[in-house]
């Protein structure tokens, strides 16, 4: 029974190293040294073209080296082979540092302390309590309500916006296009986590900026076609918006000319808030693979009608 690894290849060896020792009756095999594909039953991937998920015969399950499934052809999978997500403690810690950081570095002006500082000035800005932040969340699966659990510890009001309710303690809970609206009023930094769907392509956009308060910043670390760039920097330039940050874009890398990389109120990074971690994900995975071959339901299965 063989696995095959096609993913971030630094990383291969130590997802290798793992199977070696706790799973040594499968076969763990890392692209490009994949042997017959005739024999792949279980792929670990990230972008598996088409034309190659077409050599896998016997393939039974899919996993998604990472916690989107966006990058997935479905119409290259048959329907009997699932889609499974991937859910590890690595990538939810990542992510709720990685937006911690952002948000507090908004709440305590460490943006415009850095502009500051640039141009000489000693400027001291009032310290205001957590409490009179309003932070939203777009998106309340687990990456979102582990980052809205982290917010909570600082005292933050906190409100959650979901296609389907979702209920949390400390949490004010909006869901569906109808609540939209009053969900994003409140909003002093938006947060958006949201998979990336037909639906949700290009939510982060000129209309529903106006709805956020005059002055709110958002963080995207969804997907990059989640924004429509130039209603964003329409925005920070009208006032309607004071600050972006931006983990993830489109394309990746942005191009040499692109407006971002020069905005004084845009702060990039290359689609680094959360990664897998192969010692903690590795174990959810082989588990995942112990489960069908005993013949149980696997779990963080994907709903290809949904997208996620």
């Amino acid at each position: 029974m063989s696995i095959l690894y096609r993913s971030d290849a630094p990383r291969a060896a130590a997802w290798a190293h793992y199977f070696r020792k706790f799973a040594p009756d499968l076969d763990f095999r890392v692209w490009p040294d994949a042997g017959d594909l005739d024999d792949v039953e279980y792929l670990i991937a990230w972008q598996a073209p088409a034309e190659f998920i077409a050599k896998l015969p016997r393939l039974k399950v899919f996993f998604s080296s990472g916690a989107g499934v966006d990058h997935v052809d479905f119409s290259a999978l048959p329907e009997h082979v699932p889609i499974v997500r991937m859910v590890e403690p690595g990538i939810i810690d990542g992510m709720v540092e990685y937006v911690s950081l952002g948000v507090l570095a908004l709440h305590r002006d460490f943006f415009d302390y850095q502009a500051a500082k640039a141009a000489g000035v000693w400027n001291p800005l009032e310290v205001p309590p957590a409490s009179s932040r309003t932070i939203g969340v777009m998106g309340m699966g687990a990456l979102g309500r582990a980052v809205l659990e982290r917010l909570a510890s600082y005292g933050f009001d906190l409100r959650g916006w979901n296609r389907s309710l979702r209920v949390m303690d400390g949490v004010e809970s909006f869901a569906g296009p109808d609540q939209l609206q009053p969900f994003l009023a409140g909003c002093d930094v938006l947060i958006c986590l949201l998979p990336l769907t037909p639906a949700t392509k290009g939510i982060l956009n000129r209309e529903l900026f106006s709805l956020l308060p005059v002055g709110a910043a958002l963080i995207n670390v969804g997907r990059g076609p989640h924004l429509v760039d130039a209603d964003l920097l329409e925005a920070l330039d009208a006032g309607q918006l004071s600050r972006a940050i931006l983990d993830v874009t489109e394309p990746e890398p942005l191009s040499a000319e692109h407006p971002f990389w020069a905005h004084p109120r845009v702060f990039l990074t290359p689609h680094v808030a959360s990664m897998t971690q192969p010692e903690s994900a590795a174990p959810i995975l082989l588990e995942n693979v112990r489960r069908h071959q005993r013949g149980e339901p696997l779990k963080d299965v994907i709903d290809r009608s949904r997208g996620y």
